[in-house]
C-alpha cells in the first residue's frame, strides 16, 4: 500500500488547491505498465469516496493513459521565453544555482531525460536559488519558481487549457511528497483555480506580481499551499 495526494481545484474557498491523501495499492517496478496499475488503483480509491465520486480525475505525467496528461507533463509542456523554447523541466533544472556551481544553462537545450541524468545537479552542493534571464528567484515560498514556470507554459497553450478544464482533480504518480517538493499536478490545479477566479493573467504576467500575490496575504489559508 502507498499514500499519494490528489489535487483538487478549489474554486470557492480561500484555499486555492485542496489536497487529499489517498491510500491505494502500489505496484512496484519502473515499467509504464506497473505505473499505470498504480495510477488506476489511486484513481479508483479516490472516486470511491462518496463526495468525489462524480469528479473527473486526470494523471499528469508521461505515464498517463490519457494523451492530454502526457502532453501536460513538465517533460513535454513547452515554455516560450524570449528567443528560448524548451520543456518546463529543462527551464527548471537549468535555472538551479548551487553552492558550488550553476546555473548550468546549457541544460536548457538537452532533452529532459538527459538533464535528469546530469550529475552536476546532485554533486554541486546545496541548492541556494534559481536564476533565469539574469533574474534571481528565492527558494521560498518553496514551489514558487516551479509554479511560475509551469503556469506560464500552460497559459501559452490555450488548446490544452480548454481540454483540461473538463477535469476537477489531478495526480502525478511520480510525485512522492516525502522526497519531492514540486508537483506538476498541483501547479496545474493552482492555475485552474486562479483562472476560475479570473485572476491568473494578472498574477503570472511577471515575477514581481507573482511573488507579491503570495506574500501580501501571509498567514491566510491560501499560504498553506507553500507550508
Amino acid at each position: 500500500m502507498a499514500i499519494r495526494p490528489v489535487f483538487i481545484v478549489n474554486k470557492k474557498n480561500i484555499s486555492y488547491v485542496k489536497e487529499i491523501n489517498i491510500d491505494f495499492k502500489w505496484y512496484p517496478g519502473f515499467s509504464k505498465k506497473q505505473k499505470r496499475k498504480s495510477i488506476k488503483s489511486l484513481h479508483c480509491n479516490f472516486l470511491s469516496e462518496t463526495k468525489y465520486k462524480d469528479d473527473k480525475i486526470l494523471e499528469i505525467s508521461t505515464k498517463s493513459e490519457n494523451m492530454l496528461g502526457v502532453q501536460l507533463s513538465a517533460f513535454n509542456l513547452e515554455l516560450k521565453m524570449s528567443d528560448q523554447k524548451a520543456p518546463v523541466e529543462c527551464f527548471f533544472q537549468s535555472s538551479k544555482v548551487f553552492e558550488e556551481g550553476g546555473p548550468y544553462k546549457e541544460l536548457l537545450y538537452k532533452s529532459p531525460y538527459e538533464v535528469k541524468k546530469d550529475n552536476r545537479l546532485r554533486n554541486s552542493g546545496s541548492l541556494v536559488s534559481f536564476e533565469l534571464n539574469n533574474e534571481n528567484w528565492p527558494l521560498k515560498p518553496e514551489t514558487l519558481f516551479y509554479d511560475w514556470l509551469y503556469m506560464n507554459a500552460l497559459n501559452q497553450n490555450k488548446k490544452l487549457i480548454k481540454q483540461v478544464m473538463k477535469f476537477e482533480a489531478f495526480t502525478d504518480i511520480e510525485f512522492n511528497p516525502k522526497k519531492s517538493i514540486n508537483c506538476q499536478a498541483r501547479s496545474l490545479a493552482l492555475y485552474l483555480s486562479l483562472k476560475s477566479r479570473g485572476i491568473v493573467e494578472d498574477i503570472i504576467r511577471d515575477k514581481d506580481e507573482f511573488i507579491e500575490f503570495f506574500k501580501k496575504d501571509k498567514g491566510k489559508k491560501q499560504m498553506q499551499l507553500f507550508n
